[in-house]
This record gives structure tokens, sequence and C-alpha cells, in this order.
């Protein structure tokens, strides 16, 4: 089974043309080797695929027929993927609140249309 199928069918990505584009940027290795889209797999192989800037690692235990539900995507594959990687994740969005705080430095559009409401209702003549 070709990769970008693969990982269609277990819900890594939701559509196939994604995953198609995820292989050809390089965000998908497998044993530490980018891959193509059109790479077979057979099984019992390690992926490493970056998405949202978390590094995934799933481990092939199974090859499906097509696209399976979610509730039985565990039997085709294991998440191996270490509990760190999610902590960055959290660490990456207390530094992005570090430099600008909501409701600080220039207004957003939404700032912009409340301000340009309330001075219409406090001036009738503009």
């Amino acid at each position: 089974m070709r990769i970008d199928k693969y990982l269609w069918c277990i819900r890594v990505f939701k559509t196939r043309s994604i995953a198609t584009t995820a292989c050809k940027k390089g965000q998908v290795k497998i044993d530490g080797k980018i891959v193509k889209p059109s790479k077979d797999i057979f099984g019992d192989e390690l992926l490493m695929i970056r998405k949202n800037q978390i590094n995934y690692k799933i481990k092939v235990l199974d090859l499906p027929e097509s696209r399976v539900g979610a509730k039985i995507v565990d039997l085709y594959r294991k998440d191996c993927t270490p509990k760190e990687e999610f902590e960055k994740t959290a660490l990456l969005k207390f530094a992005k609140d570090y430099y600008r705080k909501k409701g600080v430095g220039r207004p957003t559009k939404k700032d912009r249309r409340d301000i340009d409401n309330f001075q219409e209702d406090t001036n009738p003549e503009l």
C-alpha cells in the first residue's frame, strides 16, 4: 500500500491529497528516511510524521483495505509519540503569549469595529 493512502486510511490526514503534499514536503519519514508519496509500506515500519509542529511516531501494525473508522484505527497502528512532543506545543503557546498579550498593542479588526460602533453611538452626527 502506498504511504499517502495508508496515512489517509488511518486518519492521520483528512484527505489523500494533503497526505501526498506532506510527503512531498519531507514531513513523512520511514525509518528516518524521507519518502515519496508512492513509497510502498508493508508493516513493522516506524513512521515519523511532522504535523502541527509535533513529530508523531507511528508503528505500522497492519494494512487496512480502505479508510477505517476512528474507533478501530488502533488495530492498524501504534502511537509511539513521546509525551514531551505534546508538552513542547504548550511551551510554544506560552512563548507566543509572552510577546503580545491579547488586548495590548495595535487593535485587531474586531477591536476597530467595536471602537467605530462606540464612536457612532456617542456622536450621532458621524
